[in-house]
């Protein structure tokens, strides 16, 4: 994801998340957007631990970590904020590899395919649905 707007930009696009970010920001500035990015599956499990007690939700491309990490699915599992998966492309139309998700099964809602938009998608829903998760 730190490569977003360099890597594969025909299926990815153009945009930097920092860019992307900005936009965000202003469109739900009634509301504390933050970010976080790493590389690294340990610390996306301690992010997702510490946002427990900070957060009223979490918006989370887990990228590749999608097809492999049954830790992230379990640590999701194990917090009680609610997490809405998000995907730039349609892994349910990518590669085989790439259409089995651990994190679709623990999450809140899973939007996948909408490029860049899908992260204000999951604001969005997660806005209208927050009565009732």
């Amino acid at each position: 994801m730190n490569l977003l707007g360099k890597r594969e930009p025909d299926i990815y696009g153009h945009q930097s998340f920092e860019d992307f970010l900005k936009e965000l920001r202003s469109k739900f500035s009634t509301h504390n957007i933050d970010y976080y990015q790493t590389n690294h599956e340990g610390s996306i499990i301690d992010k997702l631990q510490e946002s427990d007690n900070q957060y009223d939700a979490v918006v989370l491309n887990p990228a590749a970590y999608t097809h492999t990490s049954i830790a992230i699915a379990d640590c999701i599992k194990a917090i009680d904020i609610p997490v809405v998966e998000v995907h730039i492309s349609d892994i349910r139309k990518r590669e085989p590899f790439r259409q089995k998700s651990f994190i679709t099964e623990v999450a809140v809602h899973a939007i996948m395919g909408h490029g860049l938009n899908g992260y204000a998608l999951a604001v969005e829903w997660l806005l209208k649905n927050r009565a009732n998760l």
